[in-house]
């Protein structure tokens, strides 16, 4: 898909320098992934303390082949 995007050159060969990519585009998709795994792990990290355990839950038994 193309796409025209307006970037701030001096963010974007930053980028270019810290990501070790040689091409605009791989900064812009490390760049990408990065931030978007940087929000996945917030929200995960949210749900400590929020979820309930069930103490007496055997996961080995779950795995056995029966």
């Amino acid at each position: 898909m193309a796409t025209n995007l307006a970037l701030d050159p001096d963010l974007l060969e930053r980028a270019l320098a810290v990501s070790g990519e040689k091409i605009k585009k791989a900064a812009v998709t490390k760049a990408l992934k990065e931030f978007i795994a940087r929000r996945e792990q917030r929200n995960l990290r949210e749900l400590f303390g929020k979820l309930e355990w069930d103490p007496n839950y055997d996961y080995k038994r779950q795995r056995s082949r029966r």
